[in-house]
Parts: structure tokens; sequence; C-alpha cells
């Protein structure tokens, strides 16, 4: 059972909260102490988070929050700061993932990974930048993805997306560090979640749909060193916790790859 209690007092924000690692984030603040809003665009998804976080509920708000929608976005996040009485820590962890030859992919598929996942991020973080200057120990946990900076066929739409993550996260560092508040990203990689795995419960959170005639051979470079097989999405949200808590006081600007040496 873990004893930590590096969120006693702090206010969390976690977008994609209904499933995957956003789910297990919330839950990992949740037992450490913190209070939680969690959003997400699927109510069921939302409802079992409530129902897994048990005893820790009474310190967990829920919003449903569509981040493509700007209206949603401005809404939801106005409603979580309102619940929480201000914002310490903002984890976007709602994205998407999607799948398909490059010839064959839609300008409408390829614009609605790029909306939900960097868009989507972006307008998350314009909304709650105002309570977290406000914020005690202010931190930005956002998600890119080894995608980002590795090749992973068939998905072009979504490493176009994430890059653009990784990229922003980089700016916004410099811009407010003198502010307080710090940005940094993970790179999930070989995690088993509802993304990867298409138990999620929206379309933020749906399997990769590959092609049916994949190479497979493609992927012979994205198997982990370490362990056997995927790990869980726990693994990524305790370094989302030690990044957004006073253990990670002093790490802003970078990503931290969490993917079981699948890319030395």
């Amino acid at each position: 059972m873990n004893q930590l209690t590096r969120y006693a007092g702090r206010r969390a924000l976690i977008t994609g909260g209904g499933s995957g690692i956003g789910q297990a984030t919330v839950l990992r603040v949740l037992a450490e102490g913190g209070r939680v809003v969690a959003a997400d665009i699927s109510e069921d998804g939302l409802k079992d988070t409530v129902a897994k976080a048990g005893d820790a509920a009474d310190r967990l708000t829920t919003v449903v929050l569509d981040v493509a929608d700007e209206a949603s976005v401005r809404a939801g996040v106005a409603a979580a700061v309102e619940a929480l009485g201000g914002l310490d820590v903002l984890v976007n962890a709602a994205g998407v993932l999607r799948s398909s030859h490059t010839h064959e992919t839609s300008l409408d598929s390829f614009e609605q990974v790029v909306r939900i996942n960097l868009t989507g991020t972006f307008l998350v973080i314009r909304e709650a930048i105002p309570a977290l200057l406000e914020g005690n120990g202010s931190a930005v946990v956002n998600f890119s993805s080894t995608s980002a900076m590795f090749a992973h066929p068939y998905m072009a739409a979504y490493a176009a997306s994430k890059g653009g993550i990784q990229s922003m996260t980089h700016a916004l560092a410099a811009e407010y560090a003198k502010q307080g508040i710090r940005f940094t990203a993970v790179q999930p990689g070989s995690i088993s979640s509802g993304m990867t795995d298409g138990t999620g419960a929206s379309r933020q959170s749906v399997g990769p749909g590959l092609p049916e005639d994949t190479d497979w051979s493609l992927f012979a470079k994205l198997a982990p060193a370490l362990g056997q097989g995927f790990a869980g999405p726990e693994t990524v949200a305790g370094v989302v916790a030690m990044l957004a808590s006073e253990d990670g006081k002093f790490i802003t600007g970078t990503e931290v790859r969490v993917d079981g040496g699948t890319h030395f």
C-alpha cells in the first residue's frame, strides 16, 4: 500500500481520468492525499473511476469534458477550479490513438487526432494557467509518446500530435519558469491501457485499430527490454505523480520516457 503523502493539501485536475493512464493517475494522486477533479468525455468512465477510488472518493470530483471542444474546456476547467478552490497540478492525459496507412488516411481523421491530442492539450493548459499562476508549487504534466521521437508505423497523425505536445511543453516551460509553473512531459511506450488495447470507454481513449494487412515486422523494435510484455498504466502514473510533486521541483522543460527500455 502506498504510504506517500506528497499530495496532501494539493489540488489536481487530470484529464482522461475515466480510463487507462489518466484513471491510474487519478487513483495515485488520491492515494497520496490529494484532492482531484477527474475530467473525461465519458460519464461511464468517470463513474468507474469513482467506484475504484473507494474511501478516497470524498476527495474526488468528476467533470464531463471534451478536450476537443473549446466551450467544453472553458466550462470544465472553470468548474474544476471552483470545486477545488484553486489549482496546483494539471495532468493532460486525455488523448486518442488512430492507426492507418497514411495514403488512406482522410483529412478529417488526421485533423481529429491533432484536434484532440495537441489542440486539446493547448486548450486545457490555456484555461488552467490563470489558476496555476495562483497555485502552490504549480506543475503541468503533458502526455507525449515514444512515437514523438521514434518510428511507429501507421501512426503518422498520432506521432505528429505527440511531437507537437513535446515541443509545446518546452516552449511553455521557458515562458512560465519565472512565474513558477513547471512543465514536463511523459513519453509512455509499451504500456497497456484503454488507448492501446481498445478497451477505453470514450473516443478519447480508443484502440489503435491497425490495418488488416499490417506488416508486423515493422514492430520488431518496439518490444520492451524489461519484464514480460507491456506494463500496466500504474507504471506511468507513478512517474507523473513524482514529476508534479515536490520531488520534481527542479525538473522542467523536459520529458521522461517510460517504456521498459523499448527505445535504448
